[in-house]
């Protein structure tokens, strides 16, 4: 059959114009597909928005984990944003009719602190319909009010929650995918709605959503779960977080050195000893510089391990690094050190930590006056009832040293009153509103100092490093309202405000700080650290000499 040239043209642009029309067709599915991270992460939000906010979920009609369970199958087989929103629409639409809320928009007499509210994935509308997206505003505006049944008020003057009724599925099977899922989706929406420094994680809460849902969802062995479990922990940037289980133990190994280092420019330097007879075996000694660690060198096994060591900085982190660096699986491992400017390499032995038969020192001089009538005062050691006696033998030194690398015992405010003149706040604090999840509520703190006369004169020098941590930087928040004081020292831990416990699926235990604490001109502690005067950080060659650099710096300022 012979075509003219023009029917041929005709042809062959009907031809191509069909191949457009179809792989247009097939781009634009491609792109309205949803992955499989996209459909559970929004399942997750939505489950917790639900779960706090819907009036009947939030009040307990519902087993809400077994619900999730129930819709999850629906989920992973919608394909769309449209099939996936009918699913949720229909989900919504089963469990009950939603009054108008008449309290809800009575907030006006509050002052909201709004950092951590994050209600905008409501409108997205590559993920949800406009339909959808009514539907759970007209929620956000018709919450629940009162009493919850997943989370109270744990201490009604302070504020932090208390996680509640949560089921704990003791004889958890981590190849449960189910539980695995709903272990991720639980703890994402607390610390969603109710961990005060969300806003102030490196990864936003987000972004920790879609990259450790593929984790939790392929573990390839339990020991990969429990990291996952481990790394979530850790994504939340908070010392108070801490997480371990027998499978994490394994991983990092329950054989230890017998030597207590800090981590410096990249270097672990022996500092102590957890048993000196096991370290004499080997010959380790107190500022030996460890360099290489199994022919790795030290600072790349920090940054290795960094995502699995809770911490709220690089200073706390590195502190709590002590599992990280030199544990194993095995009883020996080789290190390359450096000890008077020689480098030596050598194998060392390793044992299980309960054969150093171990036992924190608490034998520590509760104070004591030090050359030049300077006094100094372990506030880890003295207890309330003692402040009088210990600032009466002080009164006339022409200095006090408060050395806060510790933790306190509740000493703050009996000492304020013998170093300030007037009365002051040292703190604000934010708090969950339980009304409305995700916001959080301002409120003065206490007030600590005495008016009246300066019972102590002279200078007040206040120690603060990595090791202060919660309520030692609580503590010296207050003690920094005195007449006459300093801090010195390094960044503190910034983990500041009471602790909320934490179950997570399985009955594995963690925690997050439960309120915000800042200054009273709404600086930030948490993360940050305490305010410091004069900063100053021990050297490799300080810890070598056995020196206290930071406590000679306090005197050298004294002595000014």
């Amino acid at each position: 059959m012979k075509y003219k040239s023009s029917e041929l043209a005709t042809n062959m642009k009907k031809a191509i114009l069909i191949l457009v029309i179809f792989t247009c067709g097939n781009s634009l599915f491609s792109q309205n597909k949803l992955t499989e991270t996209e459909k559970l992460a929004t399942t997750a939000k939505i489950w917790g928005f639900l779960k706090y906010y819907h009036p009947e979920v939030a009040h307990g009609k519902y087993n809400w984990d077994e619900e999730l369970f129930k819709i999850l199958p629906e989920i992973k087989k919608s394909e769309n944003k449209e099939q996936l929103s009918q699913i949720y629409i229909e989900w919504i639409d089963k469990l009950g009719k939603i009054e108008k809320c008449k309290k809800c928009n009575d907030t006006n007499k509050l002052e909201f602190f709004n950092k951590n509210f994050d209600l905008g994935w409501i409108n997205n509308h590559n993920l949800f319909t406009q339909e959808l997206s009514e539907k759970l505003k007209f929620i956000e505006e018709n919450r629940h009010q009162g009493k919850k049944y997943y989370v109270s008020v744990l201490h009604k003057n302070v504020g932090n929650v208390d996680i509640t009724n949560e089921i704990e599925y003791k004889d958890f099977d981590w190849n449960n995918e189910n539980l695995r899922l709903l272990a991720i989706f639980r703890y994402w929406n607390i610390v969603e709605y109710f961990f005060p420094y969300k806003y102030q994680t490196d990864i936003s809460w987000n972004e920790v959503l879609n990259e450790m849902i593929p984790k939790f969802l392929h573990p390839k062995d339990e020991i990969d779960y429990h990291l996952a479990m481990l790394e979530l922990v850790v994504s939340i940037d908070d010392s108070h977080g801490g997480f371990a289980t027998d499978k994490t133990n394994i991983f990092f190994g329950y054989y230890w050195i017998p030597a207590q280092f800090n981590l410096l420019d990249s270097k672990a330097i022996i500092t102590g000893f957890y048993n000196d007879s096991l370290a004499k075996i080997d010959d380790l000694k107190i500022g030996d510089v460890i360099t290489k660690v199994n022919n790795q060198e030290v600072g790349t096994i920090f940054e290795q391990k960094e995502k699995y060591i809770n911490a709220s900085n690089i200073s706390r982190k590195k502190a709590s690094a002590f599992y990280s660096i030199f544990n194993g699986s095995s009883d020996s491992v080789e290190i390359e050190f450096i000890r008077n400017n020689k480098t030596y390499v050598k194998s060392i032995k390793r044992y299980l930590f309960k054969d150093f038969n171990y036992k924190l020192e608490t034998k520590a001089e509760k104070y004591k006056i030090l050359d030049g009538n300077i006094g100094y005062v372990n506030m880890g050691t003295i207890k309330i009832k003692e402040v009088p006696d210990i600032m009466e033998n002080l009164k006339d030194t022409k200095a006090i040293i408060f050395d806060i690398r510790n933790y306190p015992n509740g000493t703050l405010y009996s000492i304020a009153n013998h170093i300030t003149s007037t009365r002051n706040g040292f703190y604000k604090v934010t708090y969950p509103d339980l009304d409305y999840p995700g916001k959080f509520i301002w409120r003065d703190g206490n007030q600590c100092g005495k008016n009246g006369e300066l019972k102590y004169r002279g200078k007040v020098v206040l120690l603060v490093n990595e090791k202060s941590q919660s309520h030692a930087e609580f503590t010296a928040m207050c003690l920094q309202t005195g007449d006459n004081v300093t801090t010195i020292g390094s960044q503190s831990s910034g983990a500041d405000g009471n602790v909320s416990r934490i179950e997570m699926v399985g009955g594995y235990k963690t925690a997050i700080s439960g309120i915000g604490i800042f200054y009273p001109d709404n600086t930030e502690t948490q993360r940050k650290g305490v305010k410091i005067d004069v900063e100053i950080k021990p050297t490799i060659q300080g810890i070598i000499d056995g020196k206290d650099e930071v406590l000679e710096k306090a005197i050298e300022y004294i002595n000014k």
